[in-house]
């Protein structure tokens, strides 16, 4: 009996402890207790690299169960085909057999590191400020693509690496017929290079330049065709923003293509870093959702908090081209996604 009485007051003062730890940080926790002495504080570029790590994880592995629900989805059309055909239990074996191999192949394909070296450039059909593009063959296939190359100096020195980064992603993510595809991008030491799309039949604004006028059938087809464009951005929570005839390209069948994203921006608010208020308002001034000017006092967190608030979730910098820029950008009143539409 008395070693039971013993084992349970030692039971009793193990909770007592136990208590009173998590009482003691929970209340470090309320006063914002700064990091024990000779504890190092993570530096800005430290957690910018943690925060493209975290992003580059994520999105391998989303990629990653993107690829096996293909693969899985071509499967199960493929059985459907040999249901529906009816062929023998033989002929069933060996196509399936002859799938798992191509699949395989194809796997490895996927594994193969891009380099420029597995690309012939040839005529250069683009330059900016930063970089060029240019028509391209791939060595292996003999396939053409436009290739974006970015010089990384200079988007360093120019602030673009943002833009840069929200047209890789918004390519990478969106997957539509309507804009144009980026197939794979890499990088070297010097270079960011961006594998897309190549589209032969020039842009609208050369279409209307050479034809003046179009008739009622063609206005309708690609005013068609270009809402169905910026739809397939909008539903990804990206705006567009530069909206224009130069940037509606065409395929040789005549089938108009969205491009150029370099000011598309995000809508997301659990995407948006610290930065991208600052920036926001060195550009332009950042104004409230009423017009009125933002608080100087205001940190750059409580920004952020205010800005994940905004239920309309607006921008604010004055970016496009002045010719089809809409108002609300001119009147840097905060806009969403009806910019584009203008």
């Amino acid at each position: 009996m008395e070693s039971v009485r013993c084992w349970f007051n030692k039971l009793k003062s193990k909770d007592k402890l136990k208590s009173s730890k998590k009482k003691e940080a929970a209340g470090n926790a309320k006063e914002g207790s700064k990091p024990p002495a000779g504890e190092e504080v993570p530096s800005n570029v430290t957690k910018q690299r943690v925060e493209a790590a975290k992003q580059y994880i994520e999105n391998h592995y989303k990629k990653q169960m993107k690829s096996l629900q293909e693969r899985k989805e071509r499967r199960d059309i493929l059985e459907k085909k040999l249901a529906d055909a009816e062929v023998s239990e033989e002929e069933h074996n060996n196509l399936l057999k002859y799938f798992e191999k191509k699949e395989t192949e194809y796997m490895r394909l996927q594994r193969h590191k891009m380099g420029a070296d597995d690309f012939e450039p040839l005529t250069m059909i683009g330059k900016g400020a930063f970089g060029e593009v240019r028509i391209c063959r791939e060595k292996a296939t003999g396939h053409v693509y436009a290739m974006k190359k970015l010089k990384k100096s200079e988007m360093l020195r120019r602030g673009q690496v943002e833009h840069v980064k929200a047209e890789r992603n918004l390519l990478a993510e969106v997957d539509s017929n309507c804009i144009v595809k980026l197939y794979c991008s890499f990088q070297d030491e010097e270079y960011l290079y961006l594998i897309m799309e190549y589209l032969p039949g020039g842009d609208m604004m050369t279409l209307l330049m050479r034809k003046d006028t179009l008739t009622e059938d063609e206005a309708r087809f690609y005013v068609g065709e270009t809402v169905l464009a910026i739809e397939s951005i909008h539903k990804h929570n990206y705006i567009h923003r530069d909206i224009k005839p130069d940037n509606l390209l065409l395929d040789r069948n005549g089938h108009m293509k969205l491009s150029d994203f370099g000011l598309c921006k995000p809508l997301d608010c659990s995407n948006l870093q610290e930065k991208d208020f600052s920036t926001a308002n060195n550009l332009s001034g950042a104004l409230l959702s009423d017009g009125r000017p933002a608080a100087p006092q205001r940190t750059q967190q409580e920004q952020l908090q205010h800005w994940q608030r905004n239920r309309r979730m607006l921008a604010y910098s004055t970016v496009g081209t002045p010719d089809y820029i809409a108002p609300e950008v001119l009147l840097k009143k905060g806009y969403g996604m009806e910019c584009d539409w203008f």
